[in-house]
């Protein structure tokens, strides 16, 4: 397996990352746009809306990343994050890279003093439904989820 290192995204990273991005909202069945794909987390992180942690292997290349935003909990008080994204390169994936990932994002929210992390994904996304619950995620079964458009 190659070396695979999480780091921290800096304004210098996103157009790399911005390829992942792009990819990961095609696999949610969206257009590629790779222009709207960096406006919106260059955006984001000009605003300080989200962080970002991506993996890169041995030869310096960008294979996956996941993005928190902050959010906050009425009832506890608390700050909570928001993992809305993550993805990990096809020719990856089962490698560990997603595990680096998700536990980077976790030792961000201790060190944040945060609440916790919570996450969605699609229902019939069962590879990274096993990959959530391999960590200790539990599936919110005492709430209801709504959305309209």
């Amino acid at each position: 397996m190659a070396k695979i290192k999480i780091k921290k995204a800096q304004q210098q990273d996103l157009t790399q990352i911005a390829f992942l991005f792009d990819a990961y909202r095609v696999f949610y069945k969206q257009t590629s746009n790779y222009e709207l794909a960096l406006a919106f987390i260059t955006k984001r992180f000009e605003n300080k809306e989200s962080v970002i942690f991506y993996a890169v292997n041995e030869k310096g290349d960008y294979v996956g990343f996941t993005q928190l935003f902050p959010s906050f909990s009425s009832v506890s008080a608390q700050r909570s994050w928001i993992l809305n994204d993550l993805f990990v390169s096809p020719n990856l994936r089962s490698s560990g890279t997603g595990t680096l990932l998700l536990n980077k994002a976790k030792e961000y929210a201790i060190q944040t003093r945060t609440k916790g992390i919570g996450l969605e994904t699609s229902a019939d996304n069962v590879r990274a439904q096993a990959l959530y619950e391999s960590l200790s995620y539990t599936k919110n079964s005492e709430f209801a989820y709504f959305l309209k458009v």
